[in-house]
């Protein structure tokens, strides 16, 4: 994989360095004398399944599996080929960087230090500040200097760097076409290798045991021993699972119990079948399955505002009914019904509590609806992050104690980390998986679309990694978007899967997609039936979304572009007044804002983008106390005016996390017939459903 140089502006901090929430140590549990037993005996087993599988195996064609070796080779120096190829472009682009830099933030930025401190000085009227100018001159001067220098250094190291660049580019284009038709040659090889083992991976003949030895080594008997050696009730499930062929093939269908732990996603499993009849069947039996593999391995749930403080774990059978109670309400996305048990997996790993989940559906629904209605799937729901979690630096705000993180992020905003775990945690709450994407210097979203998988607020796959637990090591993201790729055939998938378990029951090394082409070669081979499959579907693989604004803030017109717009009527924008006097001005009433749907019925207005008006006609003039139903996300205070009065007045806004609520009412004082109320831009985003008048008697 050639790897890709992305120069990105402004300060970074690494993906990790903020909010990383690991799950707590499992402590490894002693094994009881009867769990000694339970060892022998599954490890006989598992040999015994071994030395049978040993002789019905069948080998690979010595030809093709040569041809496809030297294949292999054939890329691997391709590979660094191209990358050698590559450097020399990579150090123009990183040169011409470096150029810009200095002219534009080092000596641009040092222009305008010195003349503000110019001016300092002209309107200095004390020594004081005449010397404290004097010095701030001198130290934008001097940066001046240093710009100067450091920009002839890197001009100067630049004109070298693009001397001959056309031939480079050359060289690099013949380096990529090599590289293409390596790689080209080498899938042909793995298919020809394939077809000599093909009717083997097609046939379910020896699934039962297959995937019983699969299990048996994931899991290892030592591992199952450890769990089954607690008690009778342990041991029991063990015995089910090790009995029940269809569900330990669900179980690995659906990617196996995180870090080999069926004892644990067992016990799991059965809770939750326990718990609630309806997961036996349909999307909540997949979703039953999802949550048991996954959290065999306790996912830590944070629960305070620190990032740092330890993680409690997330009880999987509540974290199941959670789920389960949402979208029998209709709470989740209508795609969620259709979701593979592996899919489900990156649902349910959310280390919000389940209440802050259902927070998070509440709060859009409430302050944002236009993201649940965005026709563009791949912003749905995390377009949020964009349009509220503004890009700032730790030392520009506080976490309030009393929220929780995801509220702290939506109120105070952040950087790499906290924005991008926003997006995840958003799309989770909604029943749309996400998957912890990494780069370097900065973080991004990866989420399910109904077209496939698609990057926000960063770049593509190819430079990106998995979360640490996704994998110990780091999954690559091209190889998790293959697998995405592969998944969307199930039967073909099948034949992915028995290679997989072909190299368990043989005792394979497994595929590790961050040290290429590891690996046994039925797991290789694994690796490579996911090839053919997505080279025969031919799927369009989605370019990433919003990396322009993967370290910045949304502009505010792109914002109010974003907002969905809702058709609106003249019986919308009617003006109410009732019998007591009271007049109620919906959100349509008022010039200048954006509209959307409300889930209360009728619209709500987004504000924060312009100013904004309403005209209201009042029977009697006289005192009126105005307020109005709100959400806000943080601290707003609008300012209006009534009749073009010279001084405003302030209209504070509750900060209501998220929910409903009505503002202290305001006194002014009112005309008969016309009265205008024009309210100045907004300093931050907020929600109106309406504004109501009340006669003061």
């Amino acid at each position: 994989m050639i790897k890709h140089t992305y120069i990105l502006i402004g300060t970074l901090v690494l993906l990790g360095a903020e909010a990383v929430v690991a799950a707590p140590q499992v402590t490894p549990v002693p094994l009881s004398e009867r769990g000694q037993i339970l060892q022998a005996q599954y490890a006989a087993e598992l040999t015994d399944l071994q030395a049978k599988f040993a002789k019905v195996i069948p080998a690979f064609d010595p030809v093709k599996k040569t041809a496809f070796e030297e294949a292999q080779t054939a890329v691997r120096k391709a590979v660094a080929e191209a990358e050698a190829a590559q450097k020399p472009l990579l150090a123009i682009q990183s040169g011409k960087g470096l150029v810009d830099h200095a002219k534009g933030k080092w000596i641009g930025g040092a222009d305008k230090g010195i003349a503000a401190a110019e001016a300092k000085l002209k309107a200095a009227t004390t020594p004081e500040d005449r010397a404290a100018a004097q010095m701030d001159l001198e130290k934008w001067q001097k940066n001046k200097v240093d710009g100067l220098a450091a920009l002839a250094q890197r001009e100067a190291a630049l004109a070298v760097a693009i001397e001959n660049e056309a031939q480079k580019i050359q060289a690099d284009a013949a380096a990529k076409a090599a590289l293409a038709a390596a790689r080209a040659n080498e899938l042909q090889a793995a298919k020809a290798m394939s077809a000599s083992v093909l009717s083997f991976l097609s046939s379910e003949k020896y699934d039962p045991n297959l995937v019983k030895c699969a299990v048996l080594a994931n899991a290892t008997p030592k591992g199952l021993a450890e769990f089954a050696g607690q008690g009778v009730e342990q041991e029991t499930l063990v015995n089910k699972l090790l009995a029940n062929p269809a569900l330990m093939k669900a179980m690995l269908e659906a990617g196996g119990a995180k870090a080999g732990r069926y004892g644990q996603a067992m016990q799991i499993y059965s809770g939750i079948q326990k718990a609630s009849p309806k997961a036996r069947e349909g999307i909540l039996h997949r979703l039953a399955l999802g949550t048991s593999l996954e959290h065999a391995l306790p996912v830590g749930q944070q629960n305070a505002v620190s990032e740092k403080n330890a993680p409690t774990i997330v009880d999987p059978i509540q974290r199941y009914l959670h789920y389960e109670k949402a979208y029998l309400a209709g709470e989740l996305d209508p795609a969620f019904k259709n979701m593979s048990a592996w899919e489900c997996r990156m649902i349910v790993n959310s280390y919000a509590p389940d209440h802050i989940l259902a927070w998070g559906r509440e709060m859009l629904r409430n302050y944002r609806p236009d993201h649940i209605y965005n026709a563009d799937q791949g912003w749905r729901y995390s377009g949020i992050v964009g349009s509220d979690a503004t890009y700032r630096h730790s030392n520009e705000y506080t976490d309030t104690d009393s929220l929780h993180l995801f509220q702290n992020i939506v109120k105070n905003g952040g950087i790499c980390g906290r924005r991008a775990f926003l997006g995840r945690y958003i799309c989770r709450s909604f029943g749309i998986p996400a998957w912890g994407v990494a780069q370097h210097a900065h973080g991004a979203v990866g989420r399910w679309t109904p077209s496939g998988w698609v990057v926000n607020y960063g770049a593509g796959w190819d430079v990106s990694w998995g979360p640490p637990e996704e994998t110990e090591s780091g999954r690559r993201g091209w190889h998790f978007l293959l697998e995405t790729q592969a998944r969307r055939f199930p039967a073909d998938y099948l034949q992915v899967l028995r290679a997989q378990w072909t190299g368990d029951a043989l005792g394979e090394a497994k595929y590790n997609s961050s040290h290429d082409r590891s690996g046994g070669p039925w797991n290789v081979l694994a690796l490579f039936q996911q090839r053919l499959i997505v080279a025969e579907a031919k799927p369009a693989e989605l370019a990433a979304l919003g990396t322009e604004l993967g370290e910045a803030n949304e502009s505010a017109e792109a914002k109010a572009r974003a907002v969905a717009k809702a058709t609106v009527t003249e019986a919308d924008r009617k003006i109410l007044i009732a019998s007591n006097g009271v007049i109620t001005v919906p959100a349509a009433a008022c010039k200048g804002t954006q509209l959307t749907n409300s889930y209360l019925g009728g619209q709500q207005m987004t504000c924060g983008g312009s100013p904004f008006s309403f005209e209201i006609d009042v029977a009697r003039a006289g005192k009126y106390r105005i307020d109005a139903r709100v959400v806000t996300l943080r601290d707003v205070t609008l300012q209006f005016n009534v009749n073009n009065a010279p001084e405003p007045i302030a209209f504070p806004l509750p900060y209501t996390i998220g929910r409903w609520q009505q503002t202290i009412p305001v006194e002014v004082t009112l005309v008969q017939g016309k009265n205008t109320f024009k309210f100045s831009k907004p300093p931050t985003s907020a929600t109106i459903k309406d504004f109501t008048l009340t006669p003061v008697n």
